[in-house]
């Protein structure tokens, strides 16, 4: 299944086989961009104002998610703007030109214009609805189309920057450990000067197996304090969640979205539970491009 994106533009226009539209066209618009639900906006014609249920059923069963407006106008046709007056039409009109002569003999006969006119007003009306509807089913496949292209846009540059995370992680797990027992070394040099003078500051000296239990424990404490390794596990876990949704489809947005949030988390306490410059730089890469991601996830459906 696709990744289809919230944005795209797709048009269309009535064809012969929509209906009745010798004497009228019809022409379609859809534009999409990226919102929390589905919202959908209408730009219809008066005589078309009875369409927007059936143009929402549409819709809503097409797409799920992003703002969609639909603007839709007709096109009367010049050529067929004047109809040609039929026998019964010019019939009829005599007749009435007559009983209007015989009340009133000094009327004004009707001008070429003033049967046009008449003619045209009393042909049957166009109906449009038919023509709408079938413009708007292939604009709809149309807008279905451009989205998928753009969400197969967005899971190439994702995936891409999925990769890159990878590497970052891979990087920085065998600086891990290193980390941590230099850390914990140089804890320990402070801890023993400090206790050295404290003994020398005082009568009472501390037992030195209790010093040396109480060392252990705080190195070890600390040592988990600045361990990033579980950071870096949930890390993966989550990268390999979000290429699980992109190569499954569908309506993935909003749990990217969330996965997306998870991924800045973890890179923000690996930053800030960082003891050494090459994590710290490590951790500001992976930010970047997370804030990369997060920007186009916006865009999914």
């Amino acid at each position: 299944m696709s990744v289809y994106s919230m944005t795209g533009y797709a048009g269309a226009a009535s064809a012969p086989g929509d209906g009745e539209i010798a004497a009228g066209a019809v022409s379609i618009e859809l534009r999409s961009v990226n919102g929390r639900f589905l919202d959908l906006g209408f730009r219809l014609p008066d005589e078309l104002r009875g369409l927007e249920p059936a143009l929402r059923e549409l819709l809503s069963a097409n797409f799920r998610r992003g703002k969609i407006e639909l603007r839709l106008s007709t096109q009367r046709d010049t050529d067929n703007a004047w109809p040609e007056p039929s026998p019964e039409q010019i019939n009829q009109l005599l007749r009435l030109d007559d009983t209007v002569r015989g009340w009133l003999p000094e009327a004004r006969g009707l001008s070429v214009n003033e049967i046009l006119q008449w003619c045209r007003g009393s042909a049957p009306a166009v109906r449009l609805d038919e023509a709408a509807l079938g413009a708007a089913k292939r604009c709809i496949e149309g807008l279905r189309e451009a989205r998928a292209r753009e969400g197969a846009r967005l899971v190439a540059m994702l995936t891409d920057r999925l990769k890159t995370l990878r590497a970052l992680a891979d990087q920085a797990e065998p600086l891990v450990p290193a980390v941590v027992k230099r850390q914990q070394e140089r804890f320990l040099e402070r801890w023993n000067e400090a206790i050295a003078s404290a003994n020398t500051a005082t009568t009472t000296p501390i037992p030195a197996q209790a010093l040396q239990e109480r060392a252990l424990n705080e190195a070890a404490s600390y040592a988990i304090r600045i361990d990033v390794a579980e950071e870096l596990t949930r890390l993966r876990s989550h990268l390999d969640e979000i290429e699980r949704l992109l190569a499954a489809g569908g309506e993935v947005g909003k749990r990217l979205d969330f996965l997306i949030q998870e991924l800045h988390r973890e890179a923000n306490t690996l930053g800030s539970k960082s003891a050494a410059l090459d994590l710290t730089r490590i951790s500001v890469d992976m930010k970047v491009l997370i804030e990369q991601m997060r920007e186009q996830v916006q865009n999914i459906e």
